[in-house]
């Protein structure tokens, strides 16, 4: 189809669209087209009033009373139950704070510490950076042998399964290629051997539909600043299945994971259920943004955002097949609906020049090493004609050799 008969195709979808007016929620400069949520979320209406009062009013005026007056003391647990709602997780079950390394690393450690008599920690050897460095570190701090599994192998995740596996530890949505895990089926296969699952939501909370109590999963984490709109540096979660969370022994015992932190005990005793992964301070403004930025989900049915995520790909996957074809680009990204996430890359020489070629162009995605362009697509805000616009721009990019002119191909520090 041409782009003018894709542009029309797309405003029909954009009129059906029931979550179109979610789009007014958020704070999106004008003629850009954002394809990068999957890095990092836009400013949700609400963010501001919320970040300007923690400071001015909480902070500014009521000092180290807000912590009882403003509710300080109870905001993670606040915003674990939001972001319990999204991942059909019992309120009770997620609290919010510290990093998502940090929370992998507790978790990791304390998920092997449930079965002391076993020796194997599993992950994906494409895993994000950040679980493989952790997993190696977690291997050797409590002398297991680490598992690295090729991407998508079945048969390996079975052979490693057996009387001797702990924790497997993968990511629901590859954060490279986009495929989306089988939650269900993973963990199950998990059980069977008697093993302990542990997911990172990082790249599916927020848009594929996630039931972390329904698919019996013992431990998850992920980050708030990417489809969940926190912010940049916005605190991540830890979420802990009921049935272990006042057996789980974690190594990072902080004063507010302690069941009374202001009794000041010089021995460390773990507060009751999900509490316990709390370790220091939160971060009160961070955490204020994060919890302005949820209420937008607390009116969105998750299986819609799902059904617009795939209507989004569907077209982006079919417009850069039709129009990019002969330019060398290759579409990674799985074609089942069951097994595709909210995000396409594209395989390219130059990837990196293509995507600041896009940038200086309005459109905006972001490069991962060696050859691979990325584009999240978030549907709270993100259109069919904004899809149209973005392979537009990248078919004349292509055409006009702005991907390989120096000024694109000159790296910044961030990619």
């Amino acid at each position: 189809m041409t782009f003018d008969d894709a542009l029309a195709r797309a405003r029909a979808l954009d009129d059906g669209d029931a979550l179109a007016g979610l789009r007014g929620r958020f704070v999106l400069p004008e003629d850009l087209v954002y394809l990068d949520g999957n890095s990092l979320g836009v400013v949700a209406d609400g963010v501001r009033d919320a970040v300007v009062a923690a400071v001015e009013d909480e902070w500014g005026t009521g000092l180290i009373r807000s912590w009882n007056d403003a509710g300080w003391i109870t905001l993670s647990a606040r915003c674990g139950d939001a972001v319990a709602q999204l991942v059909g997780a019992p309120p009770g079950s997620i609290t919010v704070g510290d990093s998502t390394s940090i929370h992998l690393f507790n978790l990791m450690v304390a998920g092997l510490r449930l079965l002391p008599d076993r020796s194997v920690l599993v992950t994906d050897r494409a895993n994000f950076p950040t679980d493989l460095y952790l997993a190696q570190s977690v291997a050797r701090l409590c002398d297991v042998e680490l598992v690295l599994l090729d991407p998508g192998d079945a048969d390996a995740l079975s052979a490693a399964c057996d009387d001797r596996l702990a924790l497997v530890s993968l990511s629901h949505v590859d954060y490279r290629t986009g495929v989306l895990h089988d939650m269900t089926g993973v963990t199950e296969q998990v059980h069977d051997a008697g093993g302990v699952m542990l997911w990172d939501l990082a790249h599916s909370a927020g848009v594929v539909p996630v039931d972390l109590l329904g698919c019996d999963v013992d431990l998850a984490v992920g980050c708030t600043y990417k489809y969940l709109n926190g912010g940049p540096g916005a605190p991540a979660y830890g979420f802990v299945h009921p049935r272990w969370q006042d057996q789980l022994d974690t190594p990072l015992t902080g004063w507010l994971g302690h069941a009374s932190p202001f009794a000041l005990d010089g021995v460390y005793r773990p507060a009751e259920g999900v509490g316990r992964l709390r370790i220091g301070s939160p971060p009160i403004v961070s955490m204020s943004a994060l919890h302005a930025a949820l209420q937008v989900y607390a009116e969105v049915d998750v299986a819609m955002v799902r059904a617009k995520s795939l209507s989004l790909t569907d077209l982006f996957i079919a417009l850069v097949e039709e129009h990019l074809a002969g330019t060398g680009v290759e579409v990674v990204a799985p074609r089942e609906h069951t097994r595709r996430g909210s995000q396409v890359c594209l395989r390219l020489a130059e990837a990196y020049g293509f995507v600041q070629a896009l940038i200086a162009r309005g459109v905006i995605g972001d490069f991962r090493e060696p050859d691979l362009a990325r584009f999240g697509f978030a549907p709270l805000y993100v259109r069919h004609v904004d899809v149209v616009a973005a392979v537009a721009a990248m078919a004349e990019v292509l055409a006009q050799g702005e991907h390989v002119l120096p000024r694109h191909r000159q790296r910044a520090a961030v990619t």
